[in-house]
């Protein structure tokens, strides 16, 4: 009796499996039909380059089908356009073609939530010669014995922080003939920007050519040696103009740096040959870079060594080319080597923050910030200036009168931009 029920429950098992398994071949056959048809209609509708099987099959794989029918849907009803890919798959339409052709080049990966946030810094000297890392040997507080503690959050707590590297890294070179001031560190005080937060560094001005050659030719492989990503300088043209990315929340962002600093030019150009910086002396070499980077990319951010020393007033240069930039696709500017900050204009609505001053620099007591911007879901930017004070080789945060007296003189230079007493910056 109990060999009967035995073989009668093998029997119904065996009913049940073949049930599922029919019902299951049946339901994947459907998939199968409705993934390809899918498929054979988008590409039908023609509606961009990109869409061949290959692609299409690797978007499946990817994000599954229903991203495949809401592709239909939206090109079956005409609605397709390249900015629906950031909502569809939470890349950008730059970000789903690079993921796909895996070019990943240049470029740091940030996973992050919420808003991108962008910290930009002035002139940063880490110089064994000058005023700053002396102190930072002496005050035995790491880098806290230059920075407040909530600096340094700021800028760790940032998606991306740049820092203008103002001196050359090496323990080797002469000091070039005809300057006044040389600046050089050595190599292990690149782990302060660690430190410090930073993720990237400019290297187009004045000073990074200080020592020669050689000492230049070191700071790249020593830089590249602690993997701080770098622009504005190479061992040639190729290596100086190329941009750095960095893919945050679907979002690709390029930055491009080139220098023209100085009125007696004594720091030598990048060329196919000869090691240097990126000049944009004459502009067109930076804009073409801009375009060719721009259509790589969602966001250009330009950061350009200029304006007149000491000073808050602006070069006629500077209010000239800024334009010519930004036509050429930045979508914002960040100025630098002034030593002092400077106003603010916007541009076809996008920003141009003239000159940020200096940062960390020397033992002077002067005004300085940090310039913010953040990149929302939806692909807008919000804009916002952080007051700070740099003084006995020290920079910390200003809050209140002090804060209130930085906004108020950053909003008398500025030209067509407002900061309000948080420090968010609009269009007037």
């Amino acid at each position: 009796m109990k060999k009967i029920k035995f073989i009668i429950i093998i029997i119904i098992i065996f009913i049940i499996f073949g049930i599922f398994y029919h019902n299951q071949m049946k339901d994947n056959e459907g998939n199968t039909t409705k993934y390809t048809d899918l498929i054979d209609n988008i590409i039908a509708y023609d509606a961009d380059p990109l869409f061949n099987q290959e692609f299409l099959n690797w978007i499946y794989d990817k994000y599954g089908m229903d991203t495949l029918e809401k592709l239909n849907n939206l090109v079956e009803n005409k609605t397709y356009d390249k900015n629906i890919w950031h909502n569809l798959t939470g890349n950008s339409y730059i970000v789903i073609n690079d993921l796909y052709n895996n070019l990943e080049e240049n470029t740091t990966f940030i996973i992050s939530s919420g808003k991108i946030t962008i910290s930009f810094i002035g002139d940063v000297s880490l110089a064994d010669n000058w005023y700053i890392i002396p102190k930072y040997d002496e005050r035995k507080k790491g880098i806290y014995g230059i920075l407040s503690e909530d600096t340094v959050k700021i800028l760790k707590d940032s998606d991306i922080s740049v820092a203008n590297n103002e001196f050359t890294i090496s323990n080797r070179g002469s000091k070039m003939p005809g300057k006044m001031y040389t600046f050089r560190g050595a190599p292990e005080r690149i782990a302060i920007y660690e430190e410090m937060g930073i993720d990237l560094v400019t290297l187009a001005n004045n000073h990074v050519y200080d020592f020669g050659e050689i000492a230049f030719n070191d700071m790249i492989d020593s830089l590249d040696e602690y993997k701080m990503p770098h622009i504005g300088a190479g061992k040639n043209i190729d290596e100086a103009k190329k941009p750095y990315y960095f893919i945050v929340n679907g979002y690709k962002i390029a930055f491009v740096n080139a220098t023209r600093a100085e009125k007696n030019i004594l720091t030598p150009e990048a060329t196919t040959t000869n090691s240097g910086v990126f000049r944009c002396y004459d502009p067109t070499e930076l804009i073409n870079t801009i375009k060719e980077t721009k259509a790589k990319s969602d966001y250009v951010i330009a950061l350009i060594h200029w304006g007149r020393e000491d000073s808050h007033e602006l070069g006629q240069v500077q209010i000239d080319t800024s334009k010519d930039y930004i036509n050429a696709g930045a979508d914002a500017i960040i100025g630098s080597h002034a030593h002092m900050l400077q106003g603010i204009e916007f541009y076809n609505h996008k920003p141009i923050f003239y000159n940020i001053g200096d940062f960390i620099f020397n033992n002077e007591d002067k005004d300085t910030g940090i310039a913010q911007i953040k990149i929302l879901d939806n692909g807008e930017m919000e804009y916002s200036f952080i007051p700070a004070y740099q003084s006995n080789e020290y920079t910390k945060i200003l809050y209140d009168s002090e804060k209130a007296r930085i906004i108020k003189n950053l909003n008398s230079w500025s030209i067509n931009a407002t900061i309000d007493e948080s420090g968010k910056i609009t269009e007037k």
